[in-house]
């Protein structure tokens, strides 16, 4: 059985989407614990009222965020994750850490990489005009929102679209791919040939939204 930590900084929905798929799928895994930078994210009850192990580690505590990744990582590692969930994980990660659980450490970021990286994504796409948009799960590397692609879905642009409407199609694509991207990496469905994502049964890594 496979051992799963999510990071949070908030609510958490992309956690609660793969929380219920493990549950609901009966993954050969468990989702042993969901940890914070905020004690205040919303997420950490959702988690608690699964059963589910919680941690908080404060940001603000640390005067470097190299002490806190270090002290970050020896709290995710008393679970002995085989992966680790980024889920609205709100902090840059210094290489270091990246590196101690390359490999086995997934994000999703609100747009199809390369495009877009960082902040404001939905903004930028509509202002590009592109006529399509989505969510690209990755795997974490230390160049932001870079990192070898699991899975990405799309959906259109529509015309007079806002950024809020955007997202919020992009977020239920967000909910489908994600947990699918980490049941692939529980199962060791995936490999890494020339920084391109393979599924072993050749499964489509692209889906499309509304």
């Amino acid at each position: 059985m496979k051992s799963i930590v999510i990071l949070i900084s908030g609510r958490g929905s992309n956690m609660e989407a793969i929380v219920h798929a493990c549950q609901q799928e009966s993954w050969p895994a468990r989702i042993a614990a969901v940890i914070s930078n905020k004690a205040d994210a919303s997420g950490l009850r959702f988690a608690a009222e699964q059963g589910i192990a919680t941690a908080v580690v404060d940001h603000k505590a640390f005067t470097s965020r190299e002490a806190f990744d270090a002290e970050l990582a020896k709290v995710i590692d008393v679970f002995a994750p085989d992966v680790v969930v980024l889920a609205g994980f709100m902090r840059i990660l210094t290489e270091g850490f990246v590196r101690h659980f390359e490999g086995r450490m997934l994000n999703v970021h609100p747009s199809l990489l390369p495009a877009f990286p960082g902040l404001h994504t939905h903004q930028r796409a509509i202002e590009a005009g592109c006529k399509l948009a989505g969510a690209t799960v990755h795997f974490v590397t230390p160049e932001l929102d870079h990192g070898p692609i699991v899975a990405q879905a799309a959906v259109p642009v529509l015309p007079g679209d806002t950024p809020e409407a955007l997202s919020a199609r992009v977020l239920v694509q967000e909910h489908r791919v994600y947990p699918q991207a980490v049941r692939w990496l529980v199962e060791d469905a995936l490999s890494v040939q020339g920084g391109v994502v393979h599924h072993r049964d050749g499964h489509s890594q692209l889906s499309w939204g509304g």
